[in-house]
């Protein structure tokens, strides 16, 4: 699976050979051209990881060559230029559009290959930090140690031993794309790259191009799928891929061939897949609004991610992290949440689940002023108003429906998360405040799922 694709140009028969076979002999696939039409028709066929480039050849240069393909809409992989006959102006020029290094002959076979596999990682690291930027805060391995998340990674870890099309479920915010990038991280495919596919900020004819790519002429487009190779699909949304790219996007997938828009030629794909929606497929399929052969096809192996109400004990965890992720990427102050803060999150609905939590920590490190976040600056956070006291608040109607035990429990836990906001997390307080040891206070709040630990005496 993780096997990068070089393109060896170069006019000289002896010296395509030695190069192609010492790369083999490294584990990478390789093609070769003798020609700049040649290394136009390499490329065409497919997408390279590195190239090779010669700059003398019979019916052309190899600058010109890179500049060609820079100007026809940039060169999507790092390019290694070799000459016997280079100058100073040459390598200046090569570097100038973006050749990654400039290689002089007779070739130092230890400094080719080390030259090809520091190309190849920093190729690699450069998009490694654009996906960082672009998913802002989201970590490869999920958070939270909650018996849901810890069940969760233990599936994904499972699914990730076999190279299967995954459907990630799940309402909005809650994480399904740190959950796939996971999965392609734990996946034998993690050494190739993980690509997302917007899919519900493309139209139908935008979607086509992005996905397939597109010729014309010497212009090549590279789409999303080659640009997956050996890698994982992601399609975020796909509930809004229109009819025609769901058909055309099954057919490359399942037949492992695709052709580019305004192209002829089948190319090879060979990718995972991972999908990704908050809506219900089955209930579009019967509407007529998804394919229901894509439908089967992605929901063999489902993955459905829980809502953060229903695993606030990750609350103090997501906190943590967070208040440490905008602290270290953008310089914002580290501070700490009382208990009574906590407790006023823990009893929050968050509709809109970890996404609402992470912009929440984001704003309180942005406005506060004090080491400390406490009960009051979380409720108005949350509602955009100063919280009233507890007195005057009007008590919920119980749930007459559940079992007594239940209701008991329900009961208990809402009225202790009340009574450790008001007390702001001190737990000698609280004991004294309900009445009840301290001992007996800590096994309750446990018993409950209300985190005490990081309360304050």
């Amino acid at each position: 699976m993780s096997e990068s694709y070089i393109l060896v140009v170069d006019d000289e028969p002896d010296i395509r050979g030695l190069v192609q076979e010492i790369l083999e002999d490294e584990g990478y696939g390789v093609a070769v051209a003798g020609t700049v039409e040649e290394a136009r028709e390499q490329r065409r066929k497919r997408r390279f990881d590195l190239i090779l480039l010669d700059i003398w050849m019979p019916d052309g240069d190899g600058i010109s060559l890179l500049k060609e393909w820079i100007e026809a809409g940039g060169q999507p992989s790092p390019v290694i230029m070799m000459s016997g006959h280079g100058t100073v102006e040459s390598a200046v020029e090569a570097t100038r559009l973006g050749a990654y290094d400039f290689l002089e002959k007779p070739l130092s076979l230890a400094k080719l290959t080390l030259t090809v596999e520091r190309a190849l990682e920093a190729d690699r690291l450069t998009r490694e930090n654009i996906g960082l930027r672009r998913r802002s805060h989201n970590t490869v391995e999920p958070e939270g140690s909650s018996t849901a998340m810890q069940a969760l990674r233990d599936q994904v870890s499972r699914i990730a031993q076999h190279d299967t099309w995954v459907l990630i479920t799940g309402e909005a915010g809650v994480g399904k794309q740190t959950f796939a990038r996971y999965l392609h991280a734990c996946s034998a495919r993690a050494a190739r790259p993980f690509v997302e596919v917007p899919v519900g900020a493309m139209s139908a004819d935008e979607a086509v191009v992005e996905i397939f790519g597109q010729e014309q002429g010497h212009r090549i487009r590279y789409g999303l799928l080659e640009q997956a190779s050996g890698g994982t699909l992601f399609l975020d949304e796909v509930a809004q891929m229109d009819l025609h790219t769901q058909g055309r996007l099954l057919t490359a997938l399942e037949g492992q061939r695709m052709t580019r828009v305004g192209g002829s030629d089948p190319i090879a794909v060979n990718v995972g897949v991972v999908a990704a929606t908050q809506e219900d497929l089955r209930a579009r399929v019967t509407a007529g609004q998804f394919r229901e052969d894509l439908y089967y096809r992605l929901s063999v192996v489902p993955l459905h991610v829980p809502p953060l109400r229903e695993h606030v004990d990750d609350i103090p965890e997501l906190l943590e992290h967070y208040v440490q992720a905008f602290h270290q990427e953008e310089g914002l102050p580290r501070r700490h949440f009382s208990g009574g803060a906590r407790a006023r999150l823990a009893r929050h609905p968050w509709p809109g689940n970890i996404r609402e939590l992470r912009n929440l920590v984001q704003r309180l490190l942005i406005l506060g002023n004090a080491d400390e976040v406490d009960a009051a600056e979380v409720e108005a956070a949350l509602t955009g108003i100063a919280p009233q006291p507890v007195e005057h608040r009007e008590s919920p109607e119980p749930n007459t429906q559940l079992p007594l035990r239940e209701a008991r429990e329900q009961f208990e836990r809402d009225y202790l998360l009340r009574q450790l906001e008001q007390v702001d997390g001190h737990m000698t307080r609280l004991a004294e405040r309900v009445g009840l040891e301290r001992t007996h206070l800590y096994r309750k709040l446990r018993a409950l799922g209300i985190e005490p630990k990081k309360s304050r005496d």
